[in-house]
């Protein structure tokens, strides 16, 4: 009982101590936090570095690429059972003793596999950064992955693959994903499955993490009060040890299958959710800013949008529907999502493939192009007004390989693009189908609309793909 509200107590002081760092953090200077220095090491290790001392805070991110693009063709799901043990236990520490250092220090490390990397976050304060750097070196180099926190992971794991059984959600996007990339590494799934998470052993764990934890393939970004010195030093310590090359399994570039095709199941829940994609533009595409800004357009997430104007605003068909670009290392996607009642998923596809039809017909118009230019330059400083936002970034921009002056040219490329640029690659993104999946009640199931005419309000919507975004 001591042990247990001792615990608590070290959770509950620590928790307050990093939520007073990131009160006092979050108003970063966009000014200053667009100075970036690209940094190597003596081992020949580079990061980006972007240097604020107002606050006694240093945020990093990683990503290696690999991700459950590298899993095993026959066991899903070991990339983010890896990822999600290797903070229970390293080097000499054992799982609870690991945790607590962490707590005492009051240092956030955060580490997750998504379709193409295993990306992790390290955020701590700055006194306390030799701890943390310490301890990330010990989770990344020597992590013990034994037996009790294994078996405790793969337990949440498979509370989690219940759970989804039952999510419209998870459903209508694994039926995506199979159907779009059938016999590929995209369309198995990134958390495993009810079959094979069960079959994942240590030695599994450990074969994965000797063939992807690789300096080769690492990005890093730094944000904070650490001067160039120190975090030279700092990359040696922390992942100097790892060996240099990773040995990835060949992944071949694939186009989404099945478009023009619908997919349903039927499951007893208040809403039906449609999930719909296809084909999109490649990250290194000339015509990807384009792109961007003509996806904007018509149902980036905007007020302003079509697909929002048109589903909610003038039919009142769903509360939330939008559309995004999703850019993976071996496909290029467009999807969205919306959630409806049962009796007007057919009325909500219709529109929503009437208006993907006529912006690739006629693409966008003038007051359009530029509304949605304006917006999406002076809205990109959101995304940079704290230090784990643009550690975040920073990663992103490597991993996408937009140089180190990608910020400061973001808006001359948006400005660059015309309407008839638009137009053409409207055309192109969207003239060729789509995929649609959709998972809800029967339409026969669905009760009479009240007498306002209100519809209940979905589940929040969830982005279709783990994904690439560069705001």
């Amino acid at each position: 009982m001591i042990a247990v509200q001792r615990s608590l107590l070290l959770k509950t002081a620590a928790a307050l101590l990093m939520a007073f760092a990131i009160q006092i953090a979050t108003p970063m200077n966009p000014a200053r936090a667009t100075t970036i220095e690209r940094i190597v090491s003596p081992g020949g290790i580079e990061a980006w570095l972007v240097r604020d001392s107002a606050v006694p805070l240093v945020s990093m991110e990683f990503a290696f690429h690999g991700g459950a693009s590298q899993d095993p063709a026959d066991k899903p799901g070991v990339a983010t059972m890896m990822a999600a043990l290797l903070d229970e236990g390293a080097g000499d520490l054992d799982s609870a003793t690991f945790a607590d250092r962490l707590e005492r220090k009051a240092i956030e490390l955060r580490i997750r596999a998504g379709r193409d990397t295993i990306r992790g976050a390290l955020r701590t304060l700055s006194d306390n950064r030799g701890e943390a750097f310490e301890l990330l070196r010990l989770a990344l180099n020597a992590p013990r992955f034994d037996a009790e926190p294994v078996e405790r992971i793969r337990a949440q794991m498979m509370a989690g693959l219940r759970r989804a059984t039952t999510s419209p959600e998870d459903i209508a996007s694994r039926r995506w994903w199979e159907t779009a990339f059938p016999g590929h590494a995209y369309g198995r799934p990134v958390n495993g499955s009810l079959d094979s998470v069960p079959t994942i052993t240590a030695d599994d764990l450990r074969t994965y993490h000797k063939r992807i934890l690789a300096r080769g393939t690492l990005k890093i970004g730094i944000v904070g009060d650490i001067d160039a010195d120190a975090a030279k030093a700092m990359l040696d310590q922390v992942f100097g040890g790892l060996p240099a090359k990773a040995k990835l399994n060949n992944v071949v570039t694939m186009a989404p299958q099945g478009l023009g095709q619908r997919i349903s199941e039927t499951l007893a829940v208040p809403q039906a959710v449609v999930l719909f994609g296809g084909s999109g533009i490649a990250r290194e595409d000339p015509d990807f800013m384009a792109a961007y800004v003509v996806n904007h357009i018509l149902g980036g997430g905007s007020f302003s949008s079509r697909l929002y104007r048109e589903v909610r605003e003038t039919r009142g068909l769903a509360y939330s529907v939008y559309n995004s670009l999703v850019w993976l290392d071996h496909a290029a996607l467009f999807m969205g999502a919306t959630a409806t009642r049962a009796d007007r998923v057919d009325e909500s596809i219709a529109i929503i493939s009437a208006e993907i039809h006529r912006m690739a017909e006629e693409g966008p118009t003038e007051d359009e192009l530029k509304n949605a230019k304006a917006y999406l330059t002076s809205s990109y400083a959101l995304g940079l007004d704290t230090s784990t936002k643009i550690a975040t970034q920073l990663v992103q921009i490597q991993l996408d390989d937009l140089g180190i002056d990608y910020i400061d040219r973001r808006a001359g490329l948006i400005d660059a693009v015309t309407l008839a640029d638009t137009r053409r690659v409207a055309k192109r993104l969207f003239g060729g189908g789509m995929l649609v999946s959709t998972v809800g009640p029967a339409a026969t199931s669905v009760p009479a609309p009240s007498a306002a005419g209100t519809l209940p309000a979905p589940p929040a919507a969830q982005p279709p793909a783990s994904g690439n975004t560069v705001r």
